[in-house]
């Protein structure tokens, strides 16, 4: 589905390892939802893949075609949510709003870039299963013209929208734990203030407060 293994990081800053609630589901229902589950991962794949393979975007037009494939496959809410932790609940309304609009910014300009440096790379899908009792995990491999692939799993749930990516592993390494380790110390270094995080991606992402 990717460009790089840099951009699979990408997925893998976005890694949500949490995932709340349990809910009984059928053998059946099991199945099937493991298999609208790779369906999906495949087609967010093949999207991928079409749109960085056109030479003829813009960055402009790239960053934006990176932002609606982020959107579509991930629950870029959610996910900003759980990264900022038990600091989510000690933030004001205004402070939610904008770090959760900055952390997707954050997450585009970083990587929009890699649109630009797509190689022939292609993935494909390798196993799927349950994942507790209510996820699909699918299992993928990055296949790279030189160099060995990477190995990358998504935590897969459907909610109202449709499926969206909860969780990527990729070689063992979820990097949302680490991105989440990250926020929180430049809180804590800051007197447990939110807005010395919300300062600091204001500076990564170029605009002022």
């Amino acid at each position: 589905m990717l460009t790089r293994r840099h951009f699979v990081a990408c997925a893998a800053l976005l890694a949500v390892s949490g995932w709340a609630g349990h809910t009984f589901i059928s053998p059946a229902a099991a199945q099937g939802a493991d298999q609208g589950a790779s369906a999906f991962i495949q087609k967010l794949g093949n999207d991928a893949i079409a749109t960085f393979s056109d030479k003829s975007l813009s960055r402009p037009q790239a960053t934006e075609r990176f932002r609606v494939l982020l959107n579509a496959g991930f629950d870029v809410p959610y996910i900003g949510r759980w990264v900022l932790g038990r600091y989510w609940n000690s933030a004001t309304e205004p402070q939610r709003a904008e770090y959760q609009k900055l952390f997707e910014q954050m997450i585009v300009n970083t990587y929009a870039e890699r649109f630009v440096e797509y190689s022939g790379e292609t993935f494909k899908i390798t196993g799927t299963a349950p994942a507790g009792e209510a996820d699909s995990m699918v299992t993928t491999q990055i296949v790279r013209p030189s160099g060995p692939p990477v190995n990358v799993s998504w935590r897969v749930r459907k909610t109202p929208t449709g499926f969206k990516i909860i969780d990527v592993v990729v070689e063992n390494v979820s990097m949302g734990v680490t991105q989440r380790q990250e926020f929180a110390s430049v809180v804590e270094q800051n007197g447990g203030r939110v807005d010395a995080l919300i300062q600091a991606l204001r500076q990564k992402v170029g605009q002022t407060g």
